[in-house]
C-alpha cells in the first residue's frame, strides 16, 4: 500500500493520528530526495477535543475514518491549523461538516485564506463558520492540565504561521519548522544522527532562503523551553531536539559567511511561481551566497526598500494576472527601480496560465531602465516539471557565482603561499561522476577521489556545494565513477561549464547502469557506487560511497591523473 494512516498516543491526552506515502513524492523542491513523507495530525483531549493540522486531500477519506476512532466528531470544540495551504482544504472542509460546533483556530492571515476558500468553493458552510484570531503569546485552557501558548512564527513561504506550546507536557508543535520529508515506521528520532542529512536538505529548501524571518522564529521557539517537538513532517523530536535548534542556527549563519545577498521578490496566484523561487533560492544558497524571499503579497514597501538596500543582486518573479502584473508586484519594481543600483545583477522569473506578459513585463523595464538581466527570463506554464525545478537550481547557483565573480570574492588563501602551494600538490584521478533520479540525469567532472577501504570496497569524492550533482548523492542513492584515461576527450567534454538545464550527454556513447546513471563508453572503467554516508567539509560535501559492481574497459591504457599548482582552484 503506498499509502496508511497510523493511530498511536504520544503523550498523556495526545495521540498523533498520521497520515504515510510511501511513494516517491517530487511535487515541490524540499521532496527532492524522494522517501516520501508523513504528514503529523495530533489530538489533544481536555475538557473538549482539539485538532491540529489535518492533513491534505491525499488523505481525506482514510484520515476521517482513523480520526473517528480516536473521538467521535461531535466531541470536537477546535479546530488548530497553524498554517493553511489550498491542498489541505478538502479536508479541513470535511471535517467541519462532521464537526459543525468546532470553533477553528488559527492566525488572522490563515483565517482570512480560509474565509477566502469558503466563499469560493462551500460558501454555505462561510455562513455558519465559527472561528477565533490568534494574534501571538495567548492562552488557552482546554482542560484536564493542557494549557496551550501560541506564538506567530512567519515566514515568506508560511505568512500565516504559529507554533503551539502544550505547557503541561512540554511539546511544542511546530508545523514547518524541524521537519523532514522521510517514510518510515519510526515515530520518535532515534538515532537522530542518521537523519540529519535529511533534516539539512528540508531546511536548505525551505528556511536558509529567509533566515531574517527564521530565527526570529527560532528565537520565540527557543524562549518557551520545550522538552521535545511535534513539527508537521517526519519523525517527533525526542532525542536530537536541542541539537537540532542549534543546527538551524549554525546552517543558517554559514550563508553569510561571503558578504553577498541575493533579494528575491515574488508573488504567487496558486503556488507555481512560489516553487520556481524556492528551487532559484536553492541554487543561489548552495554557491554560498545568502538568499532573503519576500512574498510581496504579504510585504509592506519599507521591507521590500530595505532588502533592497542590503542586495548584492535581485530576482523579480510573478503570475499573469489578466496579462498584468498583480498590484503587489508593480509596487515591488516601483521600488526597485527608484532604490536598487544599476550596477546589481537581476533575473525575471514567472508562471502563467493563458498568457505570460507579467515576465516580459518585468524584464522589459529593467531593461529600460538600464540593468542587465544575468539570465534568459524563465517563463514556465501551469506547474514546473522536475528538469524545470533543476535548471532553476542551476540557474540561481550560475548567478550566485557570477556575483562572486564580480566582487572577486575567494574561498582560499594567498595563492602563491607555501600552504596552498603544498596543498595543490595533492594529486587524485580524473573521473565523470554520473547520476540518475527518475528522467534527470546530470554529471561532474571529479579530480578529489580516493580509495577509503578495502572491505568493503568504498572511496570517497568531494562534491562542492554548488554542483548540480549534490543533490543527487545522499545516503542511498546511486552513482557511476567513469575513470578516465590519460589525453581521453572525455575530459575536455566534461571540463567546460555548462548552462542551466544543458544535456550532459549529448554525442556521447552510452549504457544505463543498473541504477539508471549513464556509463561512458570511452571510459578506462567504471565503478557503481551506492552512497553510504556524507560529511560536511567547509565548502565540500565528502562522500563515502561503496563500489557494487564495476569493469575495466580498456586494460592497456594508465588513469589520467590532475596535477595543480596550487589549492585555490581545480
Amino acid at each position: 500500500m503506498s499509502r496508511d494512516v497510523q493511530v498511536l498516543p504520544v503523550a498523556p491526552g495526545i495521540t498523533l493520528v498520521r497520515s504515510r506515502s510511501w511513494r516517491r513524492l517530487r511535487f515541490e523542491i524540499e521532496y527532492g530526495l524522494e522517501k516520501g513523507t508523513t504528514a503529523n495530525s495530533f489530538v489533544i483531549r481536555g475538557d473538549g477535543v482539539m485538532v491540529i493540522d489535518p492533513p491534505g486531500e491525499t488523505f481525506t477519506a482514510m484520515y476521517l475514518a482513523a480520526l473517528g476512532r480516536v473521538c467521535p466528531p461531535g466531541e470536537i470544540r477546535y479546530l488548530l491549523l497553524q498554517h493553511l495551504n489550498p491542498n489541505r482544504f478538502e479536508t479541513v472542509q470535511a471535517l467541519l461538516r462532521l464537526a459543525p460546533g468546532a470553533t477553528v483556530l488559527g492566525s488572522p492571515l490563515m483565517l482570512k485564506n480560509l474565509r477566502l476558500l469558503l466563499s469560493e468553493k462551500a460558501p454555505d458552510q462561510l455562513e455558519s463558520l465559527q472561528c477565533q484570531a490568534l494574534r501571538g503569546d495567548e492562552l488557552l485552557d482546554l482542560g484536564q492540565g493542557h494549557t496551550l501558548r501560541f506564538l506567530l512564527t512567519p515566514t515568506p513561504r508560511y505568512p500565516d504561521a504559529i507554533a503551539t506550546f502544550d505547557q503541561s507536557t512540554g511539546i511544542v508543535f511546530t508545523d514547518k519548522f524541524f521537519g523532514a520529508h522521510l517514510c518510515s515506521d519510526q515515530v520518535f528520532d532515534e538515532g537522530w544522527e542518521s537523519m540529519l542529512g535529511d533534516r539539512r536538505y528540508y531546511f536548505d529548501c525551505l528556511m536558509v532562503s529567509q533566515m531574517r524571518q527564521v530565527s526570529a522564529a527560532l528565537d520565540k521557539i527557543q524562549s518557551l523551553g520545550a522538552q521535545w517537538a511535534a513539527p508537521a513532517h517526519g519523525p517527533l523530536l525526542r532525542y536530537g531536539w536541542r541539537d537540532l535548534q542549534q543546527c538551524y542556527r549554525q546552517w543558517g549563519e554559514q550563508q553569510q559567511q561571503q558578504g553577498l545577498t541575493v533579494v528575491v521578490l515574488y508573488a504567487s496566484a496558486y503556488g507555481n511561481t512560489t516553487i520556481l523561487a524556492q528551487a532559484l533560492s536553492r541554487g543561489i544558497t548552495k554557491a554560498q551566497v545568502a538568499v532573503e524571499t519576500i512574498n510581496c503579497e504579504h510585504a509592506e514597501p519599507a521591507e521590500i526598500r530595505e532588502a533592497i538596500g542590503r542586495a548584492s543582486g535581485f530576482l523579480l518573479g510573478s503570475p499573469t494576472l489578466g496579462g498584468h502584473l498583480p498590484t503587489q508586484m508593480q509596487t515591488a519594481l516601483g521600488i526597485v527601480l527608484s532604490t536598487a543600483p544599476k550596477s546589481l545583477r537581476a533575473g525575471v522569473f514567472g508562471s502563467y496560465g493563458w498568457s505570460g506578459e507579467a515576465v516580459d513585463i518585468l524584464a522589459g523595464k529593467l531593461q529600460d531602465a538600464g540593468y542587465a538581466l544575468a539570465f534568459e527570463p524563465v517563463r514556465v506554464k501551469f506547474a514546473p516539471t522536475a528538469a524545470v525545478i533543476q535548471q532553476c537550481e542551476e540557474l540561481g547557483t550560475d548567478f550566485a557565482q557570477s556575483l562572486k565573480v564580480a566582487k572577486k570574492v575567494r574561498n582560499t588563501v594567498n595563492p602563491a603561499s607555501d600552504l596552498e602551494q603544498a596543498v595543490g600538490r595533492v594529486v587524485g584521478s580524473l573521473c565523470v561522476m554520473t547520476a540518475q533520479r527518475e528522467e534527470l540525469t546530470t554529471a561532474m567532472l571529479a579530480s578529489w577521489v580516493s580509495q577509503a577501504s578495502f572491505q568493503p570496497p568504498g572511496l570517497t569524492i568531494a562534491v562542492a556545494k554548488e554542483r548540480a550533482i549534490e543533490s543527487y548523492v545522499y545516503p542511498g542513492d546511486g552513482f557511476v565513477l567513469n575513470i578516465l584515461p590519460e589525453d581521453s576527450p572525455l575530459m575536455r567534454a566534461f571540463a567546460k561549464r555548462f548552462a542551466p538545464g544543458e544535456d550532459r550527454f549529448q554525442d556521447l556513447k552510452t549504457t544505463p547502469s543498473s541504477c539508471g546513471a549513464p556509463i561512458l563508453d570511452d571510459a578506462l572503467a567504471y565503478l557503481e557506487c551506492r552512497v553510504q554516508q556524507r560529511m560536511e567539509c567547509g565548502d565540500h560535501w565528502l562522500i563515502y560511497a561503496i563500489a557494487e559492481g564495476g569493469k575495466l574497459l580498456q586494460a592497456n591504457r594508465l588513469t589520467a591523473v590532475h596535477h595543480r599548482k596550487t589549492a585555490g582552484h581545480y
